[in-house]
């Protein structure tokens, strides 16, 4: 039996390791691949995979590190985020980082509700709900901020389309297909096959 101490060192060694690897992946080819529009990221697979194995709060922290990671993307290193941070530095702040705190958040409390009712399905709902959510909150955040600015307008014009729901649509498109299939797929595997290397199945 582990006494106290020994758990909590053992959790934070593993969340520090994880927001390492979020930390590694956001500065090579692994964590973003830049396009025109939003960049399309694989970081909501360590978060997915901290939320799981650490729960709700780990999952927050994983989150913190993605949104710190991603709000880094505009200085300079994403032409999008870059584009917004000079509109509006705190909305920008706000956009890349608040929806991955509640995204890993609330990936934990999904998979803790859905391992009531299922066994091994959970870890695949909750590494699929990662990235919907990711990309919900952070295109909500988007609208309401910078839907009406100038920048935003020429994409909604390119789309052809001045509903923010058809633009949001229109906006993530494939992509936002590509980040749920992975990390549905990686993060299920990886979170299932620790969590029984981890002992915690």
């Amino acid at each position: 039996m582990r006494n106290n101490n020994t758990t909590r060192t053992l959790y934070m060694v593993e969340l520090a390791l994880m927001v390492a690897i979020i930390f590694i992946m956001a500065f090579t080819p692994l964590g973003y691949f830049q396009t025109p529009g939003l960049s399309i990221t694989f970081l909501t697979v360590p978060v997915a995979v901290g939320a799981i194995l650490l729960g709700p709060k780990g999952g927050a922290v994983c989150g913190l590190a993605f949104g710190i990671t991603s709000f880094m993307q505009c200085f300079g290193m994403g032409f999008f985020g870059t584009m917004l941070f000079s509109i509006n530095p705190a909305a920008t702040a706000f956009t890349c980082i608040v929806p991955r705190i509640l995204e890993g958040w609330l990936c934990g409390l999904i998979f803790r509700a859905a391992r009531k009712v299922m066994k091994n399905g959970a870890y695949l709902a909750a590494s699929l709900a990662c990235p919907v959510l990711n990309t919900v909150l952070f295109m909500t955040s988007l609208v309401v901020f910078f839907y009406q600015t100038d920048y935003i307008q020429g994409f909604a014009k390119t789309f052809g389309t001045t509903n923010p729901f058809l633009f949001v649509v229109a906006f993530v498109g494939i992509q936002g297909v590509i980040e749920a299939a992975v990390c549905f797929v990686i993060a299920g595997a990886v979170s299932r096959t620790l969590a029984v290397a981890l002992k915690q199945v």
